[in-house]
């Protein structure tokens, strides 16, 4: 199952959600689509999910496609999954900046999202999920250079 979620912001994002409804693909998707206008044909979808529900969804799916959203993106993170992340923009009229844009560009660094600026390349993004995620399953952490260098202050601290 494929889950996309366009998150709770007031603006349409008919942009993702009708490129993801007219794609061909073999496994049932499931749209959270906010408040877009645009209604799914090939796609089942819902407006709005308790967190719940949303945790269920995420849990569940094979491939969680969300918009650039710190809260949507952390929430596959979090149970394990590797995102795709297709940022709201301006330009689209779909937020009223374009700070999902950067955000993605500054976390997508990491590795640990899949980040699709051009809409037109999601398809191939989820036709090759499994060898793209595979290559971005080792979460970055900072921790051990971290404790490294706090285990050298202390040590100076001490004159050790």
């Amino acid at each position: 199952m494929i889950f996309v979620t366009v998150g709770t912001h007031e603006q349409q994002f008919n942009r993702l959600i009708s490129y993801v409804d007219k794609l061909d693909l073999s496994e049932e998707v499931v749209i959270q689509k906010g408040y877009s206008d645009y209604e799914p044909e090939n796609c089942k979808s819902v407006k709005l999910l308790p967190y719940s529900k949303m945790t269920e969804y995420v849990e569940r799916a094979r491939i969680v496609i969300t918009h650039g959203g710190p809260s949507s993106i952390m929430m596959p993170l979090q149970i394990g999954k590797i995102p795709v992340v297709v940022p709201r923009q301006k330009k689209f009229n779909e937020h009223v900046n374009d700070h999902q844009l950067e955000f993605v560009k500054k976390i997508s660094e990491s590795g640990n999202i899949i980040p699709v600026y051009d809409i037109e390349s999601l398809k191939d993004v989820i036709s090759n999920y499994d060898l793209i995620s595979a290559e971005r399953t080792e979460i970055k952490s900072n921790n051990a250079e971290f404790n490294m260098r706090l285990e050298q202050i202390v040590r100076k601290m001490f004159n050790e």
